[in-house]
């Protein structure tokens, strides 16, 4: 079933959309889900709100590219999840390595929140990424969005393991200096 069939189907309320979903993103949203989380049962239930929130997101809103948005609504849904887990002294996946990571680049505190609009802030994270080769833009955005682990990427772009790790360094070093060159304060 394409996606505007199924997101027709969340605007008509009818339920076929739920499994229709599952069908074509299930395996997609598990995937991230796991390696933010390193959990099946917490994995399961994310992919799960996320059908949910899917449904009483649909309408109003309709999205253009159904799996972004179903990838974003899991994405943010786990990693809610695993800070709940962290507060517990629990937790697993990628999520504390990807997360020590681009730590360097922003932090977390109310200093770079008063210093700097988000939206500024993205939309120069955006750029860099646009500006980057195709392939590194690739690894990059497995590693820090999907939060792939580097075993995962060098199988998939076919490097070693130390490969992928000196081009995820070199990137967050590189973008890194591209914000403190536009002045934000990291």
């Amino acid at each position: 079933m394409d996606d505007t069939t199924i997101v027709q189907l969340y605007w008509d309320r009818d339920e076929r959309a739920i499994p229709a979903t599952s069908g074509k993103y299930g395996n997609y949203c598990n995937s991230i889900a796991w390696n933010i989380l390193g959990n099946r049962e917490d994995a399961e239930e994310c992919v799960n709100d996320t059908y949910l929130c899917a449904w009483t997101s649909m309408p109003p809103h309709r999205p253009r590219v159904l799996s972004a948005f179903l990838g974003k609504l899991t994405r943010n849904l786990s990693l809610n999840r695993y800070k709940h887990h962290i507060a517990e002294k629990r937790g697993g996946g990628e999520a504390p390595a990807v997360l020590d990571e681009i730590a360097e680049l922003v932090s977390d505190t109310d200093n770079v929140e008063r210093a700097v609009d988000r939206r500024e802030l993205v939309r120069a994270i955006d750029t860099f990424l646009e500006r980057l080769p195709a392939d590194k833009r690739r690894i990059f955005v497995c590693r820090y969005w999907y939060f792939d682990p580097v075993s995962k990427i060098a199988s998939r772009f076919g490097m070693t393991e130390n490969h992928v790790s000196v081009t995820l360094n070199r990137l967050r070093l590189k973008l890194h200096n591209y914000l403190q060159e536009r002045g934000f304060d990291l």
